[in-house]
């Protein structure tokens, strides 16, 4: 009887015993994605992660979910899904590393119309990414849903939890006119404006994944599909090091005042959560190289140059506001932990809004 049942549930678009198989392939992987607060193991009814073990005066935990977004389509058109893990775990946690805190522990939750092959690749890079954030993986779920999702397509989502000292959480409210932005590289688009992106290069031009790049020696699906870096090691390092104030919504010995993950939105939509209503953050565009994928879309794509801040981060992935003193130090930090970093702009008297050089 039970064989007849997983026999109609495959027929009807549910293979139990085929995500079971792949699952073993990959809980090698996955059970290396732990911290030492991690309880249990990977496919119980709930994750468990011990949090008397956060040794901080007044914990507070910080959570975020997120999606990959229509990065998912390019990888279905390349057929290579092993950036896509790493992509969600590392967006997750600059979200609440701009916060001020430590990611601690990660869920995921891939859906689909069938598993292929395609699904072992991700967690894959998903568990690495994980262990190189040093974030345990406490569970995740994933789901088959024929008829709901057309045939071949999927999404992937995943939600972060960290915790941060109460005294310690990065508001922005320390920003003061005179401080200097710093901006962190990006390996790319990460996870957001592929909508815009896959318009440009597929749709406008007629370009596929195989296609080179216009203006650079690299494959277009290849440049698309970057995966997301993750900064948050060298946030929280950063931190502990530059500021030693009890209060972080105070400058009194400190030297870092917020920080901002340049997603969707691009940087008019994410550097003002982190303004006082009584400044302003000026750009200036020319410190940096946008790298050849945003180059080719500002040169090729029918956007404006407003548009293109708005929507990409055009190589700039995290910004962090610093005291002017401090600036080169924390640069030179970012380095060791293989972040280019640039001064890119000021803060100055304004309405909490980014004026673009």
């Amino acid at each position: 009887m039970a064989d007849s049942k997983s026999k109609a549930y495959a027929e009807a678009g549910v293979d139990i015993d085929l995500a079971e198989n792949l699952l073993d392939q990959a809980k090698p992987y996955l059970k290396k994605a732990v911290r030492k607060e991690s309880l249990g193991n990977i496919g119980g009814f709930g994750g468990f992660f011990d949090i008397s073990k956060i040794t901080l005066d007044h914990p507070i935990l910080v959570s975020s979910t997120d999606s990959v977004g229509t990065k998912v389509s390019v990888a279905k058109m390349a057929g290579d899904f092993r950036t896509l893990g790493a992509d969600i775990v590392n967006h997750c946690c600059n979200d609440v590393a701009v916060c001020g805190a430590e990611p601690l522990y990660f869920l995921d939750y891939y859906a689909t119309t069938r598993l292929n092959e395609h699904y072992v690749p991700l967690l894959k890079g998903l568990a690495k990414a994980c262990v190189d954030g040093n974030v345990a993986l406490v569970g995740g779920e994933t789901a088959e849903l024929p008829g709901v999702y057309t045939e071949g397509e999927c999404d992937l989502v995943g939600t972060i939890v960290g915790a941060v000292d109460k005294k310690r959480i990065l508001t922005g409210d320390a920003v003061r006119k005179g401080d200097v932005v710093i901006g962190l590289q990006s390996s790319g688009l990460h996870t957001n404006g592929f909508s815009l992106a896959r318009k440009i290069f597929f749709k406008d031009l007629g370009l596929t994944v195989d296609d080179k790049l216009p203006g650079a020696n690299i494959k277009l699906g290849t440049a698309l599909l970057k995966p997301h870096v993750n900064y948050s090691p060298f946030l929280v390092q950063a931190l502990k090091q530059f500021n030693k104030g009890a209060q972080f919504k105070s400058r009194k010995d400190n030297q870092i005042f917020g920080a901002a993950h340049i997603t969707g939105g691009g940087f008019t939509g994410n550097i003002p959560r982190v303004l006082p209503d009584n400044c302003d953050v000026v750009i200036n565009t020319q410190a940096w190289k946008p790298l050849p994928v945003f180059r080719a879309m500002a040169e090729t794509g029918s956007v404006s140059f407003d548009e293109l801040y708005e929507v990409f981060n055009m190589g700039i992935g995290m910004v962090i506001v610093v005291a002017e003193e401090s600036a080169e130090n924390i640069s030179q930090l970012a380095a060791k932990f293989g972040h280019k970093a640039y001064r890119i702009g000021e803060v100055v008297k304004g309405a909490g809004e980014v004026q673009l050089v």
